[in-house]
């Protein structure tokens, strides 16, 4: 029987094909990755947007009984959206940045964001809390920041010079609309949003939260950390962070080469 002729190897062949092949693993690696963050009780350690609100307006441990209550699923975002403003009559401005500047934050939230971007990272913050709390971590070097419509806080001014109609009546001016008010499952559209808008996939994201409300993003992305995180989140999360500093809960995830 003849001997098998062994087939010449192409000098651009296979190795080439190895090559792209390696390539393509290299470009894959140095796609930028968008980080998307939760606030209440991941960013800000162990509060919420609500109780810091309701701290500087005297009403903790009724905004305690609703968080209790939703984290229960005894309430729906909606719910307790509505509920919150029951309690927020004298909200203004004023009170919000109290709140905003008085809260315990993690430390080196706007040092890690920073170095994040300056390695072509993206960084995001998607929460159930309100649009005018959340919206406020812009200026600290977010790339976006989402969080549910509520209605319009005035200025202490404002309120005054509107009369004593305005300030019996209080805050909200107008009801809340229940469609503005965000669920756990709107994180991950708005992470899809995000996604086309930073011309990066749902599969180079990583998800930073603490509880059940992030559980369907966790689920929908690769990479996830729990940041101080509550039970629901052990067998989701890639992994876990106890602390009060964003650098090291960033740390644990390898950066690409």
């Amino acid at each position: 029987m003849a001997a098998a002729i062994p087939t010449p190897r192409h000098p651009d062949g296979d190795d080439r094909n190895d090559r792209d092949d390696r390539d393509e693993d290299r470009i894959q690696e140095r796609r930028p990755r968008l980080h998307l963050f939760d606030l209440d009780g991941t960013l800000m350690y162990g509060s919420a947007a609500p109780i810091e609100i309701s701290q500087q307006l005297g009403v903790e441990r009724e905004i305690r009984e609703l968080e209790a209550a939703f984290a229960e699923r005894r309430l729906t975002p909606p719910q307790f959206a509505e509920r919150a403003c029951a309690l927020w009559a004298e909200l203004t401005d004023e009170v919000v940045t109290a709140a905003f500047e008085g809260a315990p934050w993690l430390a080196g939230i706007r040092r890690t964001w920073t170095e994040l971007r300056a390695k072509g990272e993206r960084c995001a913050v998607i929460s159930l809390s309100p649009d005018f709390f959340v919206h406020r971590l812009l200026a600290w070097g977010a790339d976006a920041a989402h969080g549910s419509r509520w209605p319009e806080v005035p200025t202490a001014s404002a309120v005054a010079a509107a009369g004593p109609e305005t300030i019996l009546k209080g805050y909200p001016r107008h009801p809340i609309d229940p469609a503005g008010i965000l669920t756990p499952a709107a994180k991950v559209k708005i992470a899809r949003k995000l996604c086309a808008e930073f011309g990066i996939s749902l599969q180079d994201c990583v998800a930073y939260g603490d509880s059940l409300s992030d559980a369907e993003l966790f689920a929908a992305v690769p990479v996830s950390v729990a940041v101080n995180g509550d039970a629901h989140l052990h067998d989701l999360a890639t992994h876990g962070y106890t602390g009060r500093d964003l650098g090291e809960a960033c740390a644990l995830v390898p950066d690409r080469e």
